[in-house]
């Protein structure tokens, strides 16, 4: 199994480019099981998961194939098949979000509960909930929603959930939506970029879409969805990433392709902690002088701070001057990464939804072990800066949701390589 080995202390210096956003990429190819003729879907980043989400297509009759360029092509060869399986979907959420294309263009779907990333519970009672009030049959059996419908018809929908709006319940409900008949409105629909992504390459497909970017979508329903070319927004997590690791690091790191505008809020608390974030010509930079300064950080729905960014600002807290509270409000248990955090000398305490983060001075290397994607690159993160040598063991976690992290660090000075445990 893959291990990284990192020798901290090096300030991180120079530019990296971000790759497309995995979060959009996968509902995205989902959706192409609508199209009537080829998709040429570009800047789509060379993951574990994208690769998972080819073959759960290739399972249900759709061609899938990375292009010399880097571009995905998908084209519907067979719609008979209905099944996505267990194989897959157990290893990857994102699977989830072909239930609404199948149940929109076969108007059935038996597809496995999903797995993914293991930091408590995520329900998706809101994918049902939606799919339901579209006129879908759902059921659970053996494992599997199976679920059916003659045919989907526009409707109200509210997809509010305990912890605030769902993603891909909110992708799942809008492409089940988009071939219904009549009007369907989505209210408390997600409003993240990677949702925003899939209503334009909806649209540009054909569909009727308004609201987009907003906490109300208006779809009204079309008879079909035809090929097209379209190219993925960059990975905002990514981006939020390698921002960090600049900080962190007490570096200077431009990252280019980064969009601030998908940023604000990661952007307004790193210029809290003292680091100077600065909107770049097609990218941002970050750079910081000296330790962090502590500051108080609430997760919450877009465009709020992601809970996807948590661990890897609770790395920079961790050497931060002074006391700082981290606040999960989408996902309470998320926070394995601690006591790993800890191993690496940080002093961090769980209480309920919150962690109480004292910062130390410095943090020192030792052996890790990654439990899911963004955990891993806190731990990465924290590495980078440690006394010493820090392995992380469980890489593949990594490999879900970055492309070549390990070789973009290098280019920015880290002492970073992948080694066989």
């Amino acid at each position: 199994m893959d291990r990284l080995l990192i020798e901290g202390g090096v300030r991180l210096r120079g530019h990296v480019a971000v790759s497309g956003s995995k979060n959009a990429a996968l509902p995205i190819l989902a959706a192409t099981i609508l199209c009537d003729g080829e998709c040429r879907i570009r800047n789509v980043p060379d993951l574990r998961d994208v690769n998972t989400m080819m073959e759960v297509l290739r399972t249900l009759g759709v061609a899938a194939e990375r292009n010399a360029d880097g571009s995905i092509s998908t084209r519907v060869l067979d719609e008979s098949p209905i099944e996505a399986p267990y194989k897959l979907v157990s290893t990857m959420r994102g699977s989830i979000s072909v239930m609404g294309p199948l149940l929109a263009k076969r108007h059935r779907a038996r597809v496995s509960l999903p797995g993914g990333c293991n930091f408590g519970v995520r329900p998706i009672d809101l994918h049902v909930k939606g799919l339901k009030a579209l006129g879908a049959r759902i059921e659970v059996e053996h494992g599997y929603l199976v679920a059916q419908a003659g045919e989907l018809r526009g409707t109200e929908i509210y997809l509010g959930g305990a912890f605030g709006s769902t993603v891909l319940g909110t992708a799942n409900v809008l492409c089940g939506a988009v071939l219904a008949r009549g009007t369907t409105v989505i209210e408390n629909s997600a409003c993240e970029p990677e949702v925003e992504d899939l209503a334009n390459f909806l649209v540009a497909a054909g569909a009727k879409i308004r609201g987009f970017g907003t906490c109300k979508l208006v779809v009204e329903g079309v008879e079909r969805l035809n090929g097209i070319e379209y190219s993925i927004i960059p990975d905002r997590i990514e981006a939020g990433t390698f921002l960090l690791a600049g900080a962190i690091t007490g570096g200077e790191v431009t990252v280019d392709g980064a969009r601030m505008d998908h940023l604000f809020a990661v952007v307004d608390k790193m210029r809290e902690c003292g680091v100077e974030v600065t909107s770049m010509p097609g990218g941002a930079r970050a750079r910081l002088n000296g330790r962090p300064r502590p500051t108080e950080v609430t997760t919450l729905p877009y465009p709020g701070v992601p809970t996807d960014l948590q661990a890897q600002l609770m790395a920079l807290l961790s050497i931060a001057d002074g006391i700082s509270i981290v606040t999960e409000k989408i996902y309470p248990d998320r926070f394995i990464h601690v006591a790993e955090l800890d191993r690496l000398g940080a002093r961090i305490r769980k209480e309920g939804p919150n962690a109480i983060i004292e910062g130390v001075p410095a943090l020192s290397g030792a052996e890790v072990m990654a439990s899911d994607l963004r955990a891993s690159a806190a731990l990465v993160l924290a590495g980078l800066v440690a006394h010493g040598e820090t392995i992380v063991n469980r890489v593949y976690h990594i490999d879900r949701g970055y492309e070549r992290l390990e070789e973009k660090l290098q280019k920015l000075g880290a002492r970073i390589h992948r080694d066989k445990a």
